[in-house]
């Protein structure tokens, strides 16, 4: 379902960018007087409103109006001046214009920069030499085993929280230090929640690994941003500029959601992981195809 939508989509956007587009906005800019970024301010706000803009600037024939999906945060002020420039805008007569533009373009170039963002932290691989990403690693233990002291940097220990092996810097080399910076974040901000779900992953016959699947979730919220599915869910979350701590939220929602979902499902064994984690997924894609989500935890 969630498969035909997206095409049904790419296929509507296709032609309506190609050969729809030009001649409905040459009669609505004759019968409104105003442009089509105009009319897009006049009825549309959160998430729609910046995907409308963005499409609007992307399927632009005016070259200025294209690279304005482009520009850096640091240069938002001189394109919107730019856009008006071209557009005929007169600020004076249109004093919205300007305010609005400029959040819709941080929100776009915001979400660009978040995915850099997120892609430099995830190509560093776990360090044991590396004093910063050791004390992380021993600060997710202190979290999660607060009363049970950590005998050896290298023990089987390590299991009880969800590594699969003594070393768990070999269950980080997917996501690199991403993975570990998200489960402690999680750990940290959600400390009452993160005991509750690793006790519940040690249920006798409905468990699993609860490191191992935080990091897997880490690659999911990854995966989803690369995507650009998370688009929608960001531009209504986040009124300016997404950031770094938009996407461990998005990643702590995705940890307690999943949990429920596990439990809701009772999968037969552990070894049908992947069969309902994609049905996670596919769940979690349909949520965002909708323009006014916004998947946040709510405890």
């Amino acid at each position: 379902m969630y498969r035909g939508k997206k095409m049904f989509i790419a296929l509507w956007e296709f032609f309506y960018g190609h050969f729809f587009r030009f001649w409905m906005k040459w009669l609505l800019r004759q019968m409104t007087g105003k442009c089509e970024l105009q009319r897009i301010f006049d009825t549309y706000v959160g998430a729609q409103r910046t995907h409308r803009i963005e499409n609007s600037l992307t399927y632009s024939k005016n070259k200025v109006l294209q690279k304005a999906t482009l520009v850096v945060q640091s240069e938002v002020d001189r394109c919107v001046e730019d856009i008006m420039k071209e557009k005929n805008i007169n600020p004076e007569k249109d004093a919205s214009f300007k305010i609005c533009m400029k959040a819709c373009l941080l929100q776009i170039s915001g979400y660009k920069q978040l995915y850099l963002d997120v892609e430099s932290v995830r190509k560093k691989p776990y360090d044991s030499d590396n004093l910063q990403h050791e004390k992380l690693l021993i600060k997710l233990w202190n979290l999660l085993m607060p009363t049970k002291k950590l005998k050896a940097r290298i023990s089987k220990q390590w299991a009880d929280i969800g590594f699969q092996g003594d070393d768990p810097k070999t269950d980080f080399r997917g996501m690199g230090i991403l993975g570990l910076i998200n489960l402690v974040y999680f750990s940290e901000n959600y400390t009452s929640e993160a005991h509750q779900i690793l006790s519940r992953s040690n249920h006798p016959k409905l468990g699993y690994s609860y490191a191992i699947v935080g990091i897997n979730l880490t690659e999911m919220a990854y995966s989803l941003l690369k995507s650009e599915a998370l688009k929608f869910h960001l531009y209504n979350f986040v009124p300016g500029i997404p950031t770094m701590e938009h996407f461990h939220q998005f990643y702590c929602y995705l940890v307690y959601e999943f949990d429920k979902f596990w439990f809701e499902e009772k999968p037969e064994s552990i070894m049908y992981f992947n069969v309902y984690r994609e049905k996670f997924h596919e769940k979690i894609k349909g949520l965002l195809l909708d323009c006014n989500v916004s998947l946040t935890l709510k405890i």
